[in-house]
């Protein structure tokens, strides 16, 4: 399915950054994006209206570089998902993205990872890269024990019901290819999207490939993961009822 692509110094890749209070964290972020590129390469950061004003600090960064990052405000829309999925329409919409990457914002994720996935692309033949914290060589270091046997059980119960060849398929660190993003949509209110994503990318034909990335406690701010056992369950039931679907109704 991997169709070459060009000269890696012509090879276009836009960062989606679905944000919403990530004021504190922000511009470290796109400076990590930006100062480790291997491509051209473009940030958009798609926030929601944030009330602790983030996006007044990119609005202000777009000033300062001009074409390298952009701002999508979005003042009635709101989700994750729904986020993810506008700033992807852009990038390959409006300025013609080979690859787009998208990550969390709270720098839990290693913006020098980023290069990692794009040279799996480029160079190692996959179609879809995603760094992993359940491949040898990952860690999640971001959340306490509960969140991580949560987030163990649920992708072990993903890859008994969808198939072992990925093992982090709640990994939310991804790059694909426009072409991928051009048929595969992102569906779904929240994290559950990645679960969907990558099973049909996968049944399409597309190879799938995992980075080993070892995730950080985030560096400011307040987790939008959860709070406590109950919290958790709550938010793990859309990922669940994702899974059932996938398997045993396509």
């Amino acid at each position: 399915m991997n169709a070459p692509l060009s000269a890696v110094e012509q090879v276009q890749v836009c960062t989606v950054l679905p944000t919403y209070n990530e004021r504190a964290n922000i511009t470290p972020l796109i400076d990590g994006i930006m100062q480790g590129a291997i491509t051209p390469h473009r940030v958009l950061v798609v926030d929601d209206d944030s009330p602790d004003g983030t996006w007044q600090v990119v609005e202000a960064l777009a000033g300062q570089r001009a074409g390298q990052v952009v701002l999508i405000r979005r003042r009635e829309a709101k989700g994750l998902t729904s986020a993810i999925q506008h700033g992807i329409d852009e990038a390959i919409g409006s300025y013609d993205a080979d690859i787009v990457t998208w990550m969390d914002c709270d720098l839990s994720m290693p913006p020098e990872d980023i290069p990692r996935l794009v040279r799996a692309i480029l160079e190692g033949g996959a179609d879809v890269a995603i760094g992993s914290r359940w491949t040898p060589g990952g860690d999640d270091k971001a959340h306490g024990w509960m969140p991580r046997t949560l987030s163990w059980i649920l992708n072990h119960w993903a890859m008994l019901l969808l198939g072992r060849q990925v093992h982090d398929y709640t990994s939310g660190f991804v790059a694909a290819r426009a072409e991928v993003l051009r048929r595969v949509r992102l569906q779904g209110d929240y994290g559950e999207y990645c679960i969907d994503f990558l099973y049909r990318a996968g049944q399409l034909g597309y190879r799938v490939q995992e980075i080993p990335v070892i995730c950080v406690p985030r560096a400011s701010g307040e987790s939008k993961t959860g709070v406590d056992l109950w919290d958790y369950l709550a938010k793990g039931r859309p990922y669940l009822a994702t899974i059932w679907r996938l398997r045993f109704h396509g």
